[in-house]
């Protein structure tokens, strides 16, 4: 039984003119350049099988790209944030950039500064020091 054909997409003049620049563009990374050709050639009226061979990735990914632009167009979402990735699940960050800072800054100092008995630090030794500062366990 054949698969129905993709949902139809139409780009307007300024988003072609958009995504044809972000395409040609050097600083554009390459991740936001291949699924703006995905739009490009989807515009085009090309079906997944077609942009995936053309491009050389998979028809999931066609597909994914195309049914993603159409949804979040829906949104009224800028060109470029079209093209990024979706927010990832999990937990956010457990540390805020002071205390990642402070632990750099840790890492840096010679263990001598903490009254520690060695040369150099080891993961652990920088564990047990956060440990015993914070009294938030790390790794040990």
């Amino acid at each position: 039984m054949p698969k129905s054909a993709p949902k139809p997409l139409q780009l307007e003049a300024h988003e072609r003119q958009a995504l044809q620049q972000l395409v040609s563009r050097h600083s554009t990374p390459q991740q936001i350049a291949l699924r703006a050709w995905i739009i490009l050639l989807a515009d085009q009226g090309r079906n997944h099988r077609e942009i995936a061979r053309e491009l050389g990735i998979s028809r999931d990914m066609a597909r994914t790209w195309r049914e993603r632009w159409l949804t979040v167009g829906e949104q009224d979402v800028e060109l470029l944030e079209r093209l990024k990735d979706k927010e990832r699940s999990g937990a956010s960050a457990t540390f805020e950039l002071e205390q990642v800072l402070h632990l750099f800054k840790l890492a840096c100092d010679p263990p001598s500064a903490y009254n520690r008995p060695i040369s150099q630090w080891s993961h652990r030794e920088l564990g047990k020091l956060i440990q015993q500062l914070t009294g938030r366990e790390l790794w040990v």
